[in-house]
């Protein structure tokens, strides 16, 4: 807690005041030539880094050649260097932005006007993450520390699915947070979508915290958690299904603006919104919540309950940018791409049953691998029509509509069991 009562100069200074150290001339200190420095380098003499003014004068009038015309620090700014700014050209006296200027991609719009708004729904779904804020610390995790040192408090397989869990999600939205921010950010041009971005930069962090303060607080092994898909075989391979998606948009000579590059970013828009975000986590979903319904670890069960909601708003929002950037360039759209999307999807279905029945290989909580195929198989179908494919799965139902139930969070709870978990801002969210 701060104290308002202390002088406010206190909290001008540094953190940290580091003890004069008297260390040997260094290169580019200003007070000896490269040179001397190779000279002394055997005997090393001690020098005082703060000499008084004089010997400072003396140092620099003996060692240091002072130019006779003043050195220019301006530096010429790069169209790469700008790129993705909107400072590529600032012309003095240029029209106002109208709405019909702005695009989702390849738009040479200034970036840094917000409005007028193009896209209302980018805008809504900014504001309803601000309405969605809530923080780790907040969720108490004494019943789950108490559950979790009982020997005899959950079973061996209980024990993996939360260790499972815990050790995919830390990877996952760590990565998917570093695609966000160093690939998909600079592609997308249109700066209300960029708005939400950076809201939902912070919450795949505020993800991690929350996945770390889990490990925390029940006292596992972080090593073990944090380094699991290095480990793990079932944890790694939905990890390296990932990572080639990320070559292109991270690489800094990638540029969309032809029909081939602007593919390459539809794909991996799709590879992370609709398939990592929209079938990957959703075993894992399942599983956590599923044992909180049963009251137990519902600590971890509520942290996931708000995850799912926020992963839930990611996904809605990557499938309207999809689908925008469709609208705006359907050469993109093509039969070959649309099988490539399909495969994708089909592929990543497969790789999330591998992860049911690894995890829970005998089945658990009144759940079985073969009741995930089918749910993933669903959800696929969704994800499918939800960006203009044919579903792959006829007939696939959902085993689990008790799912559905977990976005709502305005219901009572038991007050002395765990938090009310409204938000007086969240009331303004439709699920709809």
């Amino acid at each position: 807690m701060l104290n308002w009562d202390d002088p406010l100069a206190k909290f001008n200074e540094p953190a940290f005041k580091p003890e004069p150290t008297e260390h040997p001339p260094r290169a580019g200190d200003g007070l000896v030539t490269n040179e001397a420095l190779m000279e002394t380098a055997g005997s090393a003499p001690v020098v005082d880094p703060f000499p008084p003014v004089s010997e400072t004068a003396a140092a620099i009038d003996n060692e240091v050649e002072v130019a006779e015309t003043p050195v220019s620090y301006e530096v010429e700014a790069t169209e790469a260097d700008l790129s993705g700014t909107g400072l590529e050209d600032i012309e003095m006296g240029a029209e106002r932005i109208q709405v019909d200027d702005k695009k989702i991609i390849n738009c040479r719009a200034d970036l840094n006007q917000l409005v007028p708004f193009k896209y209302e729904w980018a805008w809504q779904k900014y504001l309803d993450g601000c309405a969605n804020h809530w923080m780790p610390q907040e969720i108490n995790m004494a019943a789950d520390l108490a559950l979790w040192r009982d020997p005899t408090g959950l079973t061996e397989d209980e024990r993996t699915i939360i260790k499972r869990n815990l050790g995919f999600f830390s990877t996952a939205d760590s990565l998917v947070a570093n695609n966000l921010v160093l690939a998909v950010y600079r592609h997308i041009t249109n700066p209300e979508c960029r708005q939400y971005l950076l809201r939902q930069a912070f919450e795949e962090a505020l993800h991690t915290h929350a996945y770390q303060y889990c490990v925390e607080s029940l006292g596992l092994d972080e090593g073990e958690i944090f380094n699991m898909y290095r480990e793990l075989p079932a944890v790694a391979r939905k990890t390296e299904w990932a990572l080639p998606f990320t070559k292109h948009l991270a690489d800094p000579n990638f540029h969309t603006g032809t029909a081939e590059n602007d593919q390459k970013l539809l794909r991996e828009l799709i590879a992370f919104y609709v398939i990592f975000e929209g079938i990957f986590f959703y075993v894992g979903f399942a599983q956590i919540l599923s044992m909180g319904r049963r009251n137990k670890m519902t600590g971890v069960a509520e942290q996931f309950q708000y995850i799912l909601r926020d992963e839930s708003m990611h996904m809605n929002f990557g499938i309207d940018v999809i689908n925008q950037i469709k609208i705006e360039n359907p050469h993109l759209w093509t039969p070959s791409f649309q099988q490539q999307a399909v495969k994708m999807i089909r592929d990543a279905v497969e790789l999330e049953t591998q992860y049911a029945r690894d995890t829970m290989p005998r089945g658990i909580l009144g759940l079985n691998a073969p009741m995930f195929e089918e749910y993933l198989q669903f959800i696929a179908n969704r994800r499918c029509s939800q960006i203009g494919l044919p579903e792959q799965y006829p007939g696939a139902g959902n085993p689990f509509p008790w799912m559905s139930e977990v976005l709502d969070l305005k219901k009572e709870k038991n007050f002395f069991e765990t938090r009310v978990t409204e938000y007086q801002t969240g009331g303004a969210l439709s699920w709809d």
